[in-house]
């Protein structure tokens, strides 16, 4: 993954440059913004997106709890206080870590790091979900084949049979499923349901014309009239006019 993009946010002016040395001195760190206070820092929050958060707990005005509570899960936190009876509460907010000052590089970067296997762990999780929806198993002429998902054109439905057209095959691949089972297994943000007997791989969609797609080849596909507010919900969130 890259690097982890981080705020520090505290009262103390020293305190602030601490923090600032140590992120900076961390390669897989990334120093974005420093703030004096909680209000400043969700004000960048509602500007950007951020990873890590290194905060303060005794604060003016809202204090690092509260603030935790605030922005919810939008962002990890790793609190740093001098008062260790923040601690339990600390946790129960969820934060990743828990530095008591006054601490040395060698307790932040302990925190740091476990800040880092918990983004590793979390981006490893989404990239094995994504590789399991790159492509599925079916059953054809006795044994199974694997389809990659960025080959298909689209689905369509006969009875008890699908029939799977791809790309760069001029012949579909015949399989015994029904249409409503395989839409549970394909992912949303890429395929369409917009006919009875017709599911349509997204991105392979040519042009549109009143109540038909067309695809690869000329294929044209009618679209249903109960899934036409669907599909113009997608057309609509891909316009740029």
């Amino acid at each position: 993954m890259t690097k982890i993009s981080c705020i520090i946010v505290d009262d103390e002016p020293l305190a602030l440059n601490l923090l600032e040395r140590y992120v900076r001195k961390t390669p897989f760190l990334e120093m974005v913004y420093r703030c004096s206070n909680a209000i400043e820092a969700l004000e960048i929050l509602n500007k950007q997106t951020i990873d890590l958060i290194f905060l303060d707990i005794q604060m003016p005005e809202l204090s690092g709890i509260e603030f935790s509570r605030v922005i919810g899960k939008d962002a990890k936190i790793i609190f740093t206080t001098a008062f260790d009876e923040y601690a339990i509460e600390g946790f129960k907010v969820n934060a990743l870590d828990y530095l008591l000052k006054p601490f040395n590089y060698e307790e932040f970067l302990r925190a740091a790091n476990k800040a880092r296997e918990w983004f590793q762990m979390v981006y490893s999780r989404q990239k094995t979900q994504e590789d399991n929806h790159n492509y599925i198993f079916v059953k054809s002429e006795y044994k199974q084949i694997k389809i990659q998902l960025n080959e298909v054109l689209y689905f369509e439905g006969l009875k008890d049979y699908i029939k799977i057209w791809l790309k760069d095959n001029t012949r579909p691949i015949l399989t015994l499923m029904s249409l409503k089972s395989l839409e549970k297994k394909l992912p949303p943000d890429k395929f369409m349901r917009i006919h009875r007997s017709f599911i349509v791989a997204l991105d392979k969609i040519q042009s549109v014309e009143r109540s038909q797609i067309i695809i690869k080849n000329n294929v044209r596909i009618t679209i249903a009239d109960q899934y036409k507010e669907k599909f113009q919900d997608f057309i609509t969130g891909k316009s740029i006019i």
